[in-house]
């Protein structure tokens, strides 16, 4: 893509730069750049965010979550011209969108989206919706008016009462089945169905196809349009199971843990309604026959003449409750242990011990991250990858565009947002400062590092930090106005600091007057004027004094 841009430069080598001065080129970087950033706008544009949240709720509940797409859609941009009359865009987007794990039937003898030879999505749709298919490409307009003059036959299976908040009995429900189906068909079948076979496919005794049945009539049979051909579904699991298509969610990891919690809590309340309410017990042979046994404040017992004793006795239940609730609180540390995910990562106040500082708490958040990695990585590698693959693949068969093409691999970076940006952005600053040494300076990539500050400080790096061609321009910027702040500078006398003798003077005479430390208040040194003793006693002190000279002209330096 740089050819044309650079083709009135002269003497450009190819290969990297050899001097600050050379400016290296990157086109794989650039297309990558590039793309990613129209994969990131084609997902906004589909509104992935809201799906995406909808496929982590029913992962971390069910165990897996399941995303489809992408697909290409008419997506209608709202216009109106010059005389106020609305006249929209329609542009071809992809899009993508969440399917429930309840409506999902894959192949039961696969373990995962790459073993899986088809996949079956139940639709429950209304007569509206399923006009609408006769809008997409290759549905059978005639089948499907047929099949909305036969009239709805939804039946309601017995798990959706479970999950709606229906009445239970018998409803009626203006609702058509719809059965989509992906996966290996025969190339007879396929035939049959006057599907048109390519010549380099012909050869094939089966081929990946996109079915859909309402009503038993088929409604659509067409080739799978992916190239390369592929099952358009991501099945993620929140906890892998080697042996089973569908993973293993918190709900299930607690079962156990939340049945003990559950009955725990139970014998608490119970023993708290018996103990909060007096035991009354009466003895009938002493009080008047026929008295109301009610109690209430101000309540008055007659009784009888006959042997002396209490007639009405009060009997308090032990109260066991705080035990209870210990073993409650137990059941749940044992959760936390089990699902990998602590109380205080979710905002659980009262945290005591290590957590009670900031370094400690952040120990702590970065154990509990560890469990949450593995979960991540089964996102990047089962969700995140596959689904930037297929818009890599979708931008590269129906975009245009040469910028963002090339030989591109698509890596899901999920893993790298579990650090916590404050230690992130520590560990960058403190790198930062290993690399400022000059020997190795050359050694670090600084460009990064500064972006990647600024991501850890949640700013946008494309705004806040330069490019190599904008940072050489600044640095040009910034070294002229350092040399017209030092100009005016030069040729002028330097201020004396305090403290400091004048310039050539005796560093052993800070006054500057030859007179040692007289009027100092402090001792002179022998061989100087001023000291007071006999000649041997001076000859031997200034020997000394010569010899501690450089140390003492090297204090006051």
């Amino acid at each position: 893509p740089l050819e044309d841009k650079l083709s009135d430069v002269e003497g450009l080598k190819e290969g990297a730069g050899t001097t600050p001065s050379t400016v290296t080129f990157s086109p794989a970087m650039i297309a990558a750049k590039n793309m990613e950033k129209k994969i990131l706008d084609q997902l906004e544009e589909s509104s992935a965010t809201k799906h995406l949240r909808s496929t982590s709720f029913e992962m971390a509940l069910f165990g897996t979550g399941v995303m489809k797409g992408p697909f290409a859609v008419d997506k209608e941009y709202p216009n109106w011209n010059d005389d106020g009359e609305y006249d929209p865009e329609f542009k071809t987007v992809p899009q993508v969108s969440h399917v429930s794990v309840w409506n999902f039937y894959p192949d039961p003898d696969a373990n995962n989206m790459d073993e899986a030879q088809y996949v079956i999505e139940r639709h429950k749709l209304s007569r509206n919706q399923l006009r609408n298919l006769k809008k997409r490409p290759y549905f059978r307009q005639n089948v499907i008016d047929s099949c909305i003059n036969m009239g709805e036959i939804y039946v309601k299976k017995d798990w959706e009462d479970d999950l709606s908040d229906y009445a239970t009995g018998e409803t009626y429900i203006d609702r058509f089945e719809v059965i989509e189906y992906w996966g290996t068909i025969d190339t007879e079948m396929l035939i049959e169905n006057d599907v048109e076979i390519p010549k380099e496919l012909q050869k094939f005794d089966e081929l990946q196809a996109n079915i859909w049945i309402c009503n038993k009539k088929l409604i659509r049979c067409v080739l799978n349009p992916f190239k390369p051909a592929k099952i358009p579904y991501m099945a993620v699991p929140y906890e892998l199971n080697p042996y089973s298509f569908f993973g293993v969610g918190i709900a299930e990891n607690m079962d156990d843990t939340q049945t003990l919690m559950n009955g725990f809590m139970r014998m608490a309340v119970d023993n708290a309604v018996l103990s909060g309410n007096l035991l009354i017990e009466v003895d009938e042979t002493n009080l008047v026959p026929g008295q109301d046994l009610s109690v209430y404040p101000g309540k008055v017992f007659r009784r009888q003449g006959g042997a002396p004793g209490q007639a009405i006795f009060g009997t308090k239940f032990p109260n066991v409750s705080n035990e209870n609730l210990q073993l409650f609180d137990k059941a749940r540390v044992l959760a936390d242990e089990s699902t990998g995910f602590p109380s205080f990562a979710h905002g659980q106040t009262g945290v005591q011990g290590v957590g009670r500082t900031a370094s400690g708490i952040s120990m702590l958040m970065n154990a509990a991250a560890g469990s949450i990695k593995t979960v991540i990585k089964n996102v990047d590698d089962y969700l995140l990858k596959p689904l930037g693959e297929g818009m890599f693949r979708f931008n590269m068969q129906f975009n245009f565009n040469k910028d963002i093409k090339g030989d591109l691999e698509v890596v899901a970076r999920g893993t790298e947002s579990l650090m916590a940006n404050e230690v992130r952005s520590q560990r960058l600053m403190g790198f930062l400062q290993v690399a400022s040494n000059p020997a190795l300076a050359p050694f670090a990539k600084f460009p990064y590092i500064i972006r990647e500050i600024a991501k850890s400080m949640e700013l946008d790096p494309e705004k806040v930090t330069n490019n190599m061609d904008e940072a050489a321009l600044q640095a040009e910027i910034l070294k002229g106005m350092q040399g017209e702040q030092q100009q005016p500078e030069q040729g002028q006398p330097q201020p004396q600091q305090a403290g400091q003798p004048p310039a050539g003077a005796n560093p052993l005479d800070p006054t500057g007057a030859g007179g040692g430390n007289i009027g100092t208040g402090q001792a002179p040194v022998p061989g100087e004027q001023g000291f007071s003793g006999n000649d041997g006693q001076a000859g031997a002190a200034a020997n000394q004094a010569a010899s501690e000279q450089p140390q003492a002209t090297e204090q006051l330096q």
